[in-house]
């Protein structure tokens, strides 16, 4: 699950996304450079091999560990692009372009949001949607939706196997959050799995605070929105906190969680990106990113490490029980962390958000926490400890 924004204004364009997966899925920052590739080349995506095209562009990617798509991102022209499940009563084929493989293929070969648009919509008629999207459940895959930006304005691109619709965006704000939008598609989605998604709630909270939104300080408040008046997040046992687009995990049929967020700022003078790298954007720092500037993110997998991911989610996990006290003081630190980073260039910081983490991590191995949550929440939390703790869970994966 996850949701996307973007906002159309005379002078910039904002465009905001939760990636919502797996609680133990690791998404990665990635950073790849401009190559050139000989002709005949075949390229290896997550499933498929396709033809590749003679000149990639240099991305940066908000990537699932084990994928080689990415569910966001941006290029070296200033292209953002980000994909969200959407779900058809259409059959998928076995094997096909995961919406993931689409979003770094047309960041890799488009130049302008229009050019995205074009690959997309051509690779989809060409190849075809399929394939395993999930990292815990086996059989879970889905049709996509994308918005596309560039500094010019947007496209939302709406797909249910190889039928294609789009729509552009010239002024204003635009929200999808896995649901179908585009009247030529709605006829054919599925009934009952956008509802357990909270999909119709999510985009309306989602078009509403977008529609608000003036700069990158209220995208990113978009993002760490827990639903209309909620402070924290509210847990359902049917779908966890799926009630607004900072998403946590916790339900019976649906456990999706935000482990990845990315905010860009994009005007005819240059752009501007922000990533979290870490799970939760409610308790987490967006840090500045360039698509130039590779930093050193570690390689996370499902697996506990020393990566950026899983040293933030030690935090954030530990922080799910915290007192109305202790989170109120954390919220208040980090609310000045972020105000720093944001004024900051991009190297000082990144080491005022290291340091920060260092100090969190350290400060939250003494305190002992108050945990309120249901006794069901915590058994579900201590299931994906163990998990996290555990060997690879990729053994479904060939190599």
């Amino acid at each position: 699950m996850c949701d996307t924004f973007v906002v159309v204004k005379p002078d910039r364009v904002l465009f905001g996304k939760n990636s919502d997966r797996d609680p133990n899925e690791a998404q990665v920052l990635s950073w790849v450079p401009a190559r050139e590739h000989p002709t005949d080349e075949r390229l290896d995506c997550t499933w498929i091999s396709i033809p590749q095209v003679r000149r990639s562009h240099a991305v940066v990617l908000c990537r699932p560990f084990w994928m080689w798509g990415a569910e966001m991102g941006a290029n070296e022209h200033g292209v953002v692009i980000g994909n969200e499940a959407i779900f058809a009563r259409d059959a998928l084929q076995d094997e096909g372009l995961l919406g993931m493989d689409l979003v770094r293929l047309g960041l890799e070969r488009a130049e302008t949001a229009d050019g995205a648009r074009d690959v997309i919509c051509e690779l989809i008629a060409c190849h075809g949607q399929g394939g395993r999207c999930g990292y815990d459940k086996p059989g879970f895959s889905y049709h996509n939706s994308f918005i596309i930006a560039d500094a010019s304005g947007a496209w939302v691109v709406e797909a249910v196997g190889k039928t294609v619709a789009t729509r552009r965006i010239e002024q204003g704000a635009y929200a999808i959050s896995n649901g179908i939008t585009l009247p030529a598609l709605v006829s054919r989605e599925d009934r009952i799995r956008p509802r357990v998604a909270a999909a119709a709630r999510r985009r309306r909270r989602v078009q509403c605070l977008a529609e608000a939104a003036a700069d990158v300080h209220d995208a990113i408040a978009v993002l760490r929105d827990h639903g209309e008046g909620n402070e924290r997040p509210r847990f359902r046992r049917l779908n966890g906190a799926m009630s607004g687009p900072c998403m946590h995990a916790g339900g019976w049929l649906a456990a999706s969680q935000t482990v990845g967020s990315f905010v860009a700022e994009l005007g005819e003078s240059g752009q501007d990106y922000w990533a979290t790298g870490t799970a939760a954007p409610c308790l987490s720092v967006f840090r500045p990113v360039s698509v130039q500037r590779p930093r050193d993110v570690g390689t996370p997998t499902g697996r506990q490490d020393d990566s950026l991911w899983w040293t933030f989610e030690a935090i954030h996990r530990a922080m799910l029980g915290a007192d109305r006290n202790l989170l109120s003081e954390y919220l208040g630190d980090r609310d000045c962390v972020q105000a720093l980073v944001l004024e900051s260039d991009e190297a000082a910081a990144w080491t005022t958000a290291d340091a920060w983490l260092a100090q969190c991590r350290g400060r939250l191995t003494s305190i002992a926490l108050e945990d309120r949550r249901p006794r069901y929440l915590k058994r579900y939390w201590d299931r994906l400890q163990m998990q996290a703790g555990a060997v690879s869970k990729l053994p479904w994966r060939t190599a």
